[in-house]
């Protein structure tokens, strides 16, 4: 447009020719003459110099290829593709629907048959020809308690400085809008079931009735192309909490449009401004807190927030019962290493258990372990691939026999950090003892915790010598397990018992 104004600008006003104006611009004397005639045939048919000069040179100039006829989309090709649309339209009617041909099938057969034709070309061309009017969507309005959505959202945090790609179950009301959210390491069963157990505890009622798109976890199979079969996993949520379901159609994220908003929003509110976190537990708490937030604001539209709009949905929502115990079991054979295996993880195991089957219990976040109906331990369930959860515990009787093997164990390694800081300081050079020390622990029921003030207290007698014999006699005095008991004539030998148990003890911790 500049290029342009200085054409008729110089000519006009300045009287240059068009060739002297061409070589000062250098550009082509014919793009030169053209832009003085249209601007003189303008003025002709106005007769208004002034006004005609404006609006000459305020427009941009335009380049109309209207008229130019196509080069490569010729009539034979408009009609090979048309004859190839219409076999789509008849496969379709035909219940072929999954063998029409798409665009760029259609480009493939095209280049077979010799034609030189673009992709974007055939795609214009389609999208015109297969012109289809704008979809109407119908607004809704929902009674208190009635509808709530679910559905899942990929989250991607960093969790003790490692990359973690977690799920996010999300449940969203239809009336009041009211969020849930909850974090799980997969979008399994166990997490589908778990997720609304913990919802319908947290509303302390259940909606009239749940929707769902047509996740795995929740659709077993489709019945024709419209109907769809729920899961065995819902159908036991259903037959526990007692409510109607329904199935959004495919490709219909607008059915449950309160849900769909809310995973967009929640993520980007929680989890766009901090992503690393300690634990699961720690982003998870973190997440209530947002969500709680994002709930106590006022809406736009009520003025209202959410969670008032809920407190008065809670009046209308249907009792809920006892919250529904969600596990899968499983029998499984301990291994020569004392463990068993599930989903290529390795648990630990009491070692006398070595070749006898154990049952156990598979919540999502973490594993019971029983043994003839005797629970035998708990592991945190372990969603890497081949891991060990070893517990030290569980390896004690198989050490006392094997001492030599406690110093590169994976138990040693994977106790806490108070034990493998003991067994460094004083027991490398005799482990023997510091098994005995956990055997008397274990017998007793002593606590680490315990066993942490006993070593701190008696780093206040002995700093340079501590050893098994004298953290056992620490534990084993406790003072304050000595009741204070009078009954008439014995009470001189209860305060004389009582004195000598006390100097017994005082001499025993100098």
């Amino acid at each position: 447009m500049y290029t342009k104004q200085e054409i008729i600008i110089r000519h006009s006003r300045e009287g240059k020719s068009q060739r002297q104006i061409s070589r000062e611009l250098q550009i082509s004397r014919k793009t030169v003459k053209k832009y003085i005639e249209s601007y003189y045939s303008g003025l002709k048919h106005s007769g208004d110099g002034k006004v005609e000069l404006h609006e000459f040179l305020s427009l941009e100039p335009k380049y109309s290829n209207s008229k130019r006829p196509k080069r490569t989309l010729t009539m034979e090709l408009q009609q090979q593709i048309d004859q190839l649309l219409e076999d789509n339209s008849r496969k379709r009617k035909s219940g072929l629907h999954k063998q029409v041909l798409k665009k760029c099938d259609i480009l493939t057969l095209l280049h077979q048959k010799g034609h030189k034709i673009g992709y974007t070309t055939v795609c214009n061309y389609i999208s015109r020809k297969e012109k289809r009017s704008p979809e109407a969507f119908i607004r809704q309005r929902y009674t208190p308690g009635s509808v709530c959505e679910f559905d899942w959202g990929e989250v991607k945090i960093n969790i003790n400085g490692k990359r973690a790609v977690l799920q996010m179950a999300v449940f969203t009301s239809g009336y009041s809008n009211y969020r849930y959210a909850c974090l799980y390491y997969r979008q399994d069963t166990l997490a589908f079931m778990e997720s609304h157990v913990k919802f319908f505890a947290h509303a302390d009622g259940v909606y009239h009735q749940m929707v769902y798109d047509n996740m795995r976890v929740a659709v077993a199979r489709f019945v024709g192309r419209k109907e769809k079969e729920p899961t065995q996993a819902l159908i036991n949520l259903k037959g526990h909490y007692q409510f109607h379901h329904r199935f959004c159609n495919a490709y219909r994220g607008n059915e449950k449009g309160h849900v769909e908003r809310s995973v967009e929003y929640i993520r980007r509110k929680a989890f766009g401004f901090r992503d690393d976190f300690s634990s699961l537990d720690q982003a998870e708490e973190y997440l209530c807190g947002v969500v709680n937030q994002l709930n106590n604001a006022p809406r736009q539209q009520t003025g209202k927030t959410s969670s008032e709009l809920f407190d008065h949905e809670k009046e209308v929502l249907w009792d809920a019962p006892p919250p529904f115990s969600c596990y899968s079991t499983e029998q499984l054979r301990v291994d020569k290493y004392g463990t068993v295996t599930y989903c290529c993880n390795r648990y630990s195991v009491p070692d006398h258990l070595v070749g006898a089957f154990v049952d156990v219990k598979i919540y999502s976040h973490q594993l019971e372990l029983y043994y003839q109906d005797k629970l035998i331990g708990a592991h945190q369930r372990s969603y890497g691939a081949h891991t060990w959860t070893i517990s030290l515990d569980h390896y004690l009787d198989t050490l006392r026999k094997k001492p030599g093997a406690l110093n590169n164990s994976e138990a040693l390694a994977q106790s806490s950090d108070h034990l493998r800081q003991m067994y460094q300081k004083y027991y490398q050079q005799c482990p023997k003892d510091f098994i005995e020390l956990l055997l008397y622990c274990r017998k007793h029921h002593i606590s680490k915790n315990k066993l942490y003030d006993a070593e701190q207290a008696l780093l206040g007698f002995c700093p340079t010598d501590i050893s098994t014999e004298k953290l056992t006699a620490l534990l084993g005095n406790n003072t304050t397990s000595v009741p204070e008991v009078v009954h008439g004539n014995d009470e001189k030998i209860q305060k004389a018992s009582v004195a000598h148990l006390l100097a017994l003890t005082n001499l025993v911790e100098n």
